[in-house]
């Protein structure tokens, strides 16, 4: 048997100043805020005005909130932009801000963050055989989310050196 934690709810003229301190704390998608918002037991008209009022206040603004995402996943956890994608259409952000956001990853940090992956995880892998090798690395490289085409590309190129 799991015991649920019941949220408790919350009166609607209290629910905006708290909204407003979730949305201070760090960026929030429109989604996160909604789901919170219905959470604290609030109807849909109430929480629309909610996020009508925080995105005019400035507190709430999704292209922010992707390039803040997308960027703090590149550097901080080191994924590729098809998992920062996934993540971002899962948060439900809209497709031309994903791309925005994706565009703001330089092209010369994604492909050194790329390599210095693949040499952290060649480190690890103890295979003998280098074909199996080459395929864990890669594997590993593209489980992060990393392009499979630029993956091979960069293991091929270091092959040749």
């Amino acid at each position: 048997m799991q015991i649920e934690k019941q949220q408790k709810l919350i009166h609607p003229d209290k629910a905006y100043p708290k909204a407003l301190k979730y949305c201070a704390y760090q960026e929030r998608s429109q989604q996160e805020v909604r789901d919170k918002l219905y959470s604290w037991g609030l109807h849909r008209n109430e929480v629309e005005n909610i996020i009508v009022d925080l995105i005019s206040e400035g507190y709430l603004k999704e292209e922010r909130f992707a390039i803040a995402f997308s960027g703090g996943k590149f550097r901080m956890k080191k994924w590729g932009k098809i998992k920062i994608k996934l993540a971002l259409k899962a948060k439900k952000v809209s497709d031309p801000l994903i791309r925005k956001a994706l565009a703001d990853i330089s092209e010369i940090d994604y492909i050194k963050t790329l390599r210095e992956v693949l040499n952290k995880r060649k480190k690890i892998v103890k295979e003998k055989n280098p074909i199996k090798r080459k395929y864990s690395i890669a594997s590993y490289a593209i489980q992060r989310g990393f392009e499979p085409e630029l993956v091979w590309e960069i293991l091929r190129s270091e092959e040749e050196d």
